[in-house]
C-alpha cells in the first residue's frame, strides 16, 4: 500500500488514514535513520519487518549465517523501534521467490534443522525483546518450494519451543490457498499467533474483493483472546485510497 508515495512519505499518510503501525519487508536497503525520523514524525508505530533475507532456517549448513543475520535484524529493529521481526522457513529473493527449495534433503533434515534453529532465535528474541514472528508461505502462487505451508506446522514448532516471543504470523491469504478452513485453524492455533495478515483471495486484494469471509475471520480472532496486531500486506485493486475505505468497513 502507499506505493504512489516516495517511501519516507508513506508513514505520514498511513497515520493520516488512521493507522496505528507500519510494517514493510526489507531493511537492508533502508535508510534506518531516516526511517526512524519519519515514524517519529508521523506519530506512528513500526510493528515490523523480514530479519532473515536471503538464508534459510532448513539448511543446517547456513545456521550460524542465518543467525548472525538476525542479530542483525534485530540490532535494526531496536534502531527504529520496531516490536518484531519476520522469518521463514527458506531465503527469499525478488519478489518473494523462494531462493532454493533444497529437494536434496530429507524433510526430516529440514523439520530437524528449523527446529533447532528456533530454538537459538528464541533465545536471542528473549534476551533482546524483539519478537520473532515465524510465517508460513503458499507455495500454490507467490513461494512455490517454501517449505514451511501450514499454520499446524508452524505452531507445533512454536509450541514445542515454548518461548513467549516466538510466536507464528498468520497469513489468512497464505493459509486460504494453501489449506482451507481459517476459522477451524484460528480456533486450533490462535494461542500461538503473534500477528495476522490479511489479503483476499484470489488477486491478494482488500477484503472484500475475494473468497476469504472477513468478518467471519476476524470474530473468529476476537472468539479466541487474539490481541495483536493485524496487519494489511495487500495489494490494492485500484488505488490505496479506495482500499482503505473498503478495510475500514471491517
Amino acid at each position: 500500500m502507499y506505493r504512489e508515495l516516495p517511501f519516507l512519505e508513506r508513514f505520514r499518510a498511513a497515520k493520516e488514514d488512521g493507522f496505528d503501525f507500519v510494517e514493510f519487508w526489507s531493511w537492508t536497503d533502508k535508510d534506518l535513520d531516516a526511517v526512524k525520523r519519519a515514524a517519529e514524525a508521523a506519530g506512528i508505530g513500526i510493528a515490523g519487518f523480514n530479519g532473515d533475507a536471503e538464508l534459510s532456517l532448513i539448511d543446517p549448513s547456513q545456521k550460524e549465517a542465518y543467525l548472525a543475520f538476525l542479530r542483525r535484524s534485530v540490532e535494526a529493529a531496536k534502531k527504529v523501534g520496531a516490536r518484531s521481526v519476520t522469518i521463514h522457513s527458506n531465503g527469499l529473493g525478488d519478489g518473494g521467490a523462494v531462493i532454493r527449495s533444497y529437494e536434496e534433503l530429507s524433510r526430516t533434515t529440514k523439520l530437524c534443522a528449523m527446529f533447532d534453529t528456533l530454538k537459538e532465535c528464541a533465545k536471542i528474541a528473549g534476551e533482546s525483546g524483539i519478537y520473532m514472528n515465524l510465517e508460513p508461505l503458499n507455495v500454490t502462487t507467490d513461494h512455490v518450494g517454501n517449505f514451511l505451508q501450514t499454520t499446524q506446522m508452524a505452531a507445533e514448532l512454536t509450541r514445542l519451543i515454548g518461548s513467549p516471543m516466538l510466536r507464528v504470523l498468520y497469513d489468512a491469504y497464505h493459509m486460504q490457498l494453501n489449506e482451507g478452513s481459517l476459522c477451524d485453524h484460528i480456533r486450533a492455533y490462535g494461542d500461538q499467533f503473534g500477528h495476522i495478515h490479511v489479503a483476499d483471495v484470489p488477486g491478494r486484494h482488500e477484503p472484500g474483493t475475494g473468497e476469504i469471509n472477513y468478518h467471519k475471520v476476524f470474530s473468529c480472532l476476537e472468539e479466541t483472546g487474539y490481541q495483536g496486531l493485524i496487519g494489511f500486506e495487500l495489494i490494492p485493486e485500484t488505488t490505496t485510497e479506495n482500499t482503505v475505505k473498503a478495510i475500514m468497513t471491517y
